[in-house]
C-alpha cells in the first residue's frame, strides 16, 4: 500500500474522468494505511478541484435549462439525454464528488500535506463555488481545507479580565476546540468553571472514540457574534492578526460527545502564556457586548 499510493496518484492526471475518482480514493486508501500523502496529494488535490470546476460548469447548466433540484451523486433525476446534454465531463464530476472528497480528506488528515502541498486556497475557492451553485455543504472537505496549522490564538476571560495566548494545530471543529480549551485554563486551574475529563481531552487530541462532556463556557468573537461549536476555528474573527475568542459563562448547560471531528487527524492545543494585565485590557476594550 506504501508503494502504490504515489504511483496511483501518479496515474490521475491520465485516467478518464468516470474512473479517476475511484484511483482517488483508492490513493486515498494507501495514505491512510500508510503511503506518503506528500507525495499522494498533489494530483489528488488538482484532480478535486478540476472534478469542483467542471461540476460547477454542470450546476451552471442545470440551472439555466430550469431542471429544478439537483440529481443525486448516484444519477438519481438525470435522464437518458443529459450527458449529451450538458456534457459528459461535467456529468460525470458532479457524480463523483463524494468519492474525491474522501480522497483529499485522507491527503489533508496530514500536517505535513497541509503545511507542503500547495493547491489548497484553488481547491478551496472551488468547493466554495459549487457549495453556492448546489445548495450543498461539502462539509467534510471544506472544513478539512479550513483547518489551521501552528495558529496563534488569544482568550479573553471576559469576567476576571484574563488573557491567554495559545496555538492551535489539527482542529477540525469548534466542538474539539471548545474540549480543548476547557482542559488548556480550568484543567490548569486558570480560569473557574466545569474542566472537561482526561478522557474527553484526550479522544480531541489523538485518542479513538467519543466520551460526554459538558459546555464549559460560551466562545464570542471580539464583534460579539457568538461562535458556534458547530463551526471550526477559522471562523473566529482576526484581532491584529490572532484569533481573538471572548469567554463568557455558558447561558445553558450544554452536552455533546467530545471527540475529533476528523477521526484520522491529530488535534493540538499549546498553552504558551498569560497576557500581561495592561495587554488583557487594551484587547477587551475592542471587544463588542455579546449579541443575543
Amino acid at each position: 500500500m506504501r508503494e502504490a499510493g504515489p504511483r496511483l496518484a501518479a496515474l490521475l492526471p491520465e485516467v478518464p474522468p468516470g474512473p479517476r475518482a475511484i484511483v482517488a480514493a483508492m490513493t486515498g486508501a494507501c495514505v491512510e494505511r500508510g503511503a506518503d500523502p506528500v507525495a499522494c496529494a498533489p494530483d489528488v488535490l488538482a484532480s478535486t478541484r478540476d472534478a469542483f470546476e467542471q461540476a460547477a460548469v454542470f450546476c451552471e447548466r442545470w440551472a439555466a435549462a430550469d431542471r429544478g433540484k439537483l440529481p443525486g451523486h448516484e444519477g438519481e433525476g438525470l435522464t437518458g439525454g443529459d450527458t449529451e446534454r450538458f456534457g459528459f465531463e461535467p456529468v460525470v464530476a458532479w457524480q463523483s464528488l463524494p468519492q474525491f472528497e474522501m480522497a483529499c480528506v485522507a491527503m489533508l488528515n496530514s500536517p505535513r500535506a497541509r503545511r507542503e502541498v500547495p493547491g489548497r486556497e484553488a481547491l478551496r475557492a472551488a468547493v466554495a463555488r459549487v457549495q453556492e451553485l448546489s445548495r450543498e455543504q461539502f462539509k467534510c472537505l471544506a472544513y478539512a481545507l479550513a483547518v489551521l496549522d501552528d495558529e496563534p490564538v488569544v482568550v479573553l476571560d471576559r469576567a476576571t479580565g484574563a488573557g491567554f495566548a495559545l496555538r492551535i494545530s489539527g482542529i477540525g471543529d469548534n466542538f474539539q476546540l471548545h474540549t480543548l480549551l476547557a482542559d488548556a485554563l480550568i484543567g490548569r486551574g486558570l480560569m473557574a468553571g466545569e474542566a472537561p475529563s482526561a478522557q474527553a481531552v484526550a479522544c480531541c487530541r489523538d485518542q479513538p472514540g467519543m466520551v460526554e462532556t459538558v459546555g464549559s463556557f460560551n466562545l464570542v468573537g471580539a464583534d460579539g457574534e457568538w461562535i458556534w461549536n458547530e463551526g471550526n476555528p477559522a471562523d473566529i474573527p482576526v484581532v491584529d492578526g490572532v484569533r481573538l475568542v471572548v469567554l463568557d459563562p455558558p447561558p445553558y448547560r450544554r452536552g455533546w460527545a467530545a471527540g475529533r471531528f476528523f477521526p484520522g487527524m491529530t488535534g493540538e492545543l499549546v498553552y504558551e502564556r498569560a497576557l500581561a494585565p495592561e495587554e488583557s485590557a487594551a484587547l477587551l476594550a475592542r471587544v463588542a457586548a455579546p449579541v443575543r
